[in-house]
């Protein structure tokens, strides 16, 4: 694997990612974080390299695909045309554990001319390995089947759900979710945070979807505040009509 000399005439601008499996090891009082923050730090300061922003996946396996990750999908979305080629882990298995999970993220950064490097020195971005460059193209293939995959069991999913009468909401079977997603919609300063923001910050908290134990995607969290809305306006136009009777 080729490793990357050290240059330190300019420092070279890089993102750093995080990921911590098990929701019990989320926290501030916990390591995993701290221990990773403080290797990539190290690296970064030996290799003259400047990180410029942080992305962190609490509670997320590490052969969860790669595209369902909130805080990979935000990093994607930082280097995008921000002149940072470069993104740091501590190791290949913080990146992720499962090799074709590894090798589409890998292929995600390639496909925009980012390098992927380990605090050891490691670009798991080299393309003079065949095999590796093998396992990209399988991975992109098999990345390809399961989203059709996908598409075809929610299809199936919603011609049951159709049949059955449907299924109780979330705001019935998790209000505290629905709740704290609101809550979250803005920071204390008034910004407005990111559908994958909110989602990182709700795992963080120890609230991950039931069915896959993972944090909810984008779309989720976009359904769950369009429902916050909508109960929003129902309740205000209850308050009219009771005026009104008055």
């Amino acid at each position: 694997m080729k490793r990357i000399a050290q240059d330190r005439t300019q420092a070279t601008k890089a993102v750093a990612y995080m990921r911590t499996s098990s929701a019990t090891n989320v926290g501030a009082d916990k390591d995993s974080e701290r221990r990773q923050r403080s290797a990539i730090e190290a690296y970064a300061k030996r290799a003259g390299m400047t990180v410029v922003d942080w992305f962190y996946d609490p509670a997320v396996l590490g052969a969860d695909p790669i595209e369902t990750r909130p805080g990979f999908s935000a990093l994607l979305d930082r280097i995008e045309d921000n002149g940072v080629r470069a993104v740091v882990v501590e190791d290949a298995s913080r990146f992720a554990r499962d090799l074709v999970a590894q090798e589409l993220g890998i292929l995600l950064l390639v496909k925009r001319g980012v390098r992927l490097l380990t605090v050891n020195g490691d670009d798991l971005c080299d393309t003079s390995d065949p095999s590796r460059v093998m396992m990209r193209q399988i991975a992109g293939a098999f990345a390809r089947y399961e989203k059709a995959r996908l598409v075809a069991r929610l299809r199936r999913a919603r011609e049951l759900k159709g049949k059955m009468g449907g299924r109780k909401s979330l705001m019935e079977t998790r209000p505290e979710v629905v709740e704290l997603a609101r809550k979250l919609r803005r920071t204390r300063s008034g910004k407005q945070r990111s559908l994958r923001e909110i989602s990182a910050e709700l795992a963080a908290r120890g609230f991950v979807a039931e069915r896959t134990g993972r944090p909810y995607e984008a779309a989720q969290v976009s359904r769950i505040l369009k429902k916050v809305r909508t109960a929003g306006r129902h309740s205000r136009g209850r308050g009219h009509s009771l005026r009104a009777d008055c």
